[in-house]
């Protein structure tokens, strides 16, 4: 490990975890926590779980496991850049989508419609609950009993009302203070990684073209610098050439620019990082970059009419799935038949969460559609 500035987050500092444990051996907190988020079930599922495109679409689109690894990638590149806990970095990165529910925003959007009157759902919330309560694994507790730092770091948003529920974790939300430098880089290196890599899959589906691309800013730029250096390039390899010095820029003016904002603020402890204003961010050129690129995959990749169909199917499937589950609890698995006990609605909630995109089309068909084995 590289040299640590002293406002970075000690793993030897920690604030702790929820349940007590003998400290680890050959290794630091956060690199236990990182082990044990790999290991978790929640984090296999996310292989099969996708981003834009619905995992039977294609080999090579991205899942959300793919998505996590390039996050964590970027996150410790900065963080080693700016003398950060790379340790810490890599597990908030990797933890960030263990809530993510199946189907991708059109998922997460569908089951918080679904549970608007039982308190709604929000994935990071979800990813906390994942790591605090529904993994099981360990003798003495529930969940993976995470340090404060990576939970803080997966809590990346929250109302005010949840916060108030969630204890110290919740707390900066309620006193307006910021999260460790660990988990801003962490944030925004999800950012760096899902834009450019939606470039990347909307161009491979066909979806979005580079005569379309050429209008963005950030794009445009990269791509001609290509196009000189490489006049006879391929599509392909030239859309990896392009998006690879998008993502390198970018890196560039975000470690560039939270140099400078540390240095204007001098901060000493990691204490003084959560009363100044957030520290991690782009220059504002490659903020309005960054922006431009998010508005054109909104309006041409997010919104085409295959992924708005395919979306409605798979939130009409989500929603049939709920109604079904909390009318008739009896058709849940067992262990999730025990939890309905106490809230039925989020019970159901966390098993729909968990599922994969071909698990949750898989028992739409076990719940609705008569097969020809079973008459």
């Amino acid at each position: 490990m590289h040299d640590l500035a002293s406002y970075a987050a000690h793993p030897e500092k920690t604030r702790g975890r929820q349940h007590q444990e003998s400290p680890p051996q050959g290794r630091n907190h956060f690199q236990r926590d990182r082990d044990r988020i790999i290991h978790s079930t929640a984090f296999r599922r996310l292989e099969y779980k996708t981003q834009v495109f619905v995992n039977h679409e294609g080999d090579l689109f991205r899942t959300r496991l793919t998505h996590s690894l390039e996050v964590a990638q970027i996150g410790r590149a900065i963080a080693r850049t700016l003398r950060l806990q790379e340790d810490l970095v890599e597990a908030i990165s990797l933890a960030h989508d263990l809530g993510h529910t199946p189907f991708g925003h059109a998922g997460q959007d569908a089951l918080n419609e679904c549970m608007r009157e039982h308190g709604g759902f929000e994935h990071n919330l979800q990813s906390l609950r994942v790591v605090d309560h529904l993994e099981q694994r360990y003798a003495e507790f529930d969940g993976l009993n995470l340090t404060f730092e990576v939970r803080e770091g997966i809590l990346k948003h929250c109302s005010v009302k949840n916060a108030k529920s969630l204890g110290e974790v919740g707390q900066r939300f309620l006193d307006k203070t910021q999260p460790s430098l660990e988990a801003q880089v962490a944030n925004l290196a999800d950012e760096i990684a899902y834009n450019n890599h939606d470039v990347d899959d909307g161009l491979r589906s066909g979806l979005i073209t580079l005569e379309q691309l050429k209008e963005v800013r950030i794009f445009s730029e990269h791509l001609k610098l290509v196009q000189k250096l490489y006049p006879n390039l391929n599509d392909r390899r030239l859309i990896h050439e392009t998006i690879r010095r998008m993502i390198n820029s970018l890196v560039m003016d975000l470690c560039a620019q939270t140099a400078q904002l540390i240095s204007d603020g001098k901060p000493k402890s990691i204490e003084d990082v959560r009363r100044l204003p957030p520290l991690v961010k782009f220059s504002s050129v490659l903020q309005q970059q960054q922006l431009e690129l998010k508005q054109f995959l909104r309006a041409n990749l997010y919104r085409h009419y295959r992924v708005n169909r395919m979306s409605a199917k798979a939130q009409r499937t989500l929603r049939e799935l709920f109604e079904a589950f909390t009318q008739d609890p009896g058709l849940l698995p067992g262990d999730f038949q025990q939890r309905t006990q106490s809230d039925i609605p989020r019970a159901v909630s966390d098993y729909i969460a968990g599922m994969t995109d071909r698990y949750a089309m898989k028992e739409y068909q076990r719940i609705f559609i008569v097969s020809e084995r079973e008459l």
